[in-house]
């Protein structure tokens, strides 16, 4: 998949291309489900594929007071899963507050038509676009019959009764409801990050744990039952995300327990998929309790992850 940041540098091959656009935070269903249409047209026209997303995330940008933004994907792990679906390219915008007053029309005229000379594209069923929010999917229609260009714009995605969006799964990560993000996304929820120094306290109890520094948005404080990725391997746990009022610890941790592992992982890279929240945080009366907890909890968890242990690949 070829990354394009120059918008005065598309090959030619990517003129007349099948388009969509959006941030595509999460990657979700109904991220997917506009992909695999796009794929669809494009095969069926020999055209090649483009996404045109933005880096920052807007949200970032025109709102910085909005503190901490939860976001579900980094730039790399997006382009990564976008890879993951046959697009043949990213064309990706650096969001800038002078870009933000790129209006509407200056948007299509100058981007999608002049740089890009676009076939057709498709967009989701809420999506605004250009300085005040000014372009939608009418109006795009507008422009394509007069430049000459199709728009589709693609319904919602429901997953039950639920429309699938990137900010219902940021809630439901920062409720801890891992099992209804997976569902919404597609895949379970992963984090990933370093293995650092921790108290060690897991260890004199007889459950020695990793401590994650966490590169993205964790879930909300409590116990998971999750799939580790280690260099290509993968092995079940639980993972407690709090401050161990226990011992009255005043910064968020997160500490993973892998189940039969002894080796030292110290400075590696770990990755965490979270399959189901076993419980809140809870405050013991000595470790002793602590450790009768937790044997509790890996017990819960080896019977919740036995089905899903061949199901999730660590990257």
């Amino acid at each position: 998949m070829k990354i394009i940041r120059d918008l005065e540098d598309i090959p030619v091959e990517f003129r007349g291309s099948i388009v969509t656009i959006g941030n595509f935070d999460g990657i979700h269903l109904g991220h997917r489900d506009i992909f695999q249409k796009l794929i669809r047209e494009a095969e069926k026209e020999h055209r090649k594929t483009i996404v045109i997303t933005f880096d920052p995330h807007p949200q970032k940008v025109l709102h910085p007071e909005r503190r901490p933004f939860f976001l579900l994907t980094p730039l790399d792990e997006k382009l990564k899963l976008i890879e993951k679906f046959g697009i043949d390219a990213v064309v990706l915008i650096t969001f800038s507050m002078e870009f933000a007053k790129t209006t509407a029309e200056e948007f299509v005229r100058n981007i999608l038509w002049d740089k890009l000379h676009i076939q057709k594209l498709y967009v989701g069923y809420d999506y605004v676009f250009g300085r005040g929010k000014g372009g939608n999917a009418e109006s795009l229609k507008t422009y394509g019959k007069e430049l000459g260009f199709e728009v589709e714009e693609i319904g919602a995605v429901k997953n039950g009764e639920l429309v699938v969006s990137s900010t219902k799964i940021r809630v439901s990560i920062l409720d801890g409801d891992v099992s209804l993000a997976a569902k919404l996304l597609g895949r379970p929820y992963n984090v990933y990050g370093n293995v650092v120094q921790g108290y060690r306290r897991g260890t004199e109890i007889g459950y020695p744990t990793a401590n994650i520094k966490a590169e993205k948005v964790i879930p909300g404080c409590g116990v998971y039952a999750i799939i580790a990725g280690i260099e290509g391997h993968k092995y079940q746990g639980v993972i407690n995300i709090g401050f161990n009022p226990t011992f009255g610890n005043d910064e968020l941790s997160t500490e993973v327990y892998l189940f039969d592992f002894q080796d030292n992982i110290y400075g590696k890279n770990i990755e965490i998929f979270f399959i189901d929240r076993l419980r809140d945080e809870m405050k013991f009366e000595n470790s002793g309790k602590l450790a009768e907890q937790i044997k509790k909890d890996v017990e819960q968890a080896q019977k919740i992850l036995q089905p899903n242990a061949r199901q999730t690949t660590p990257r």
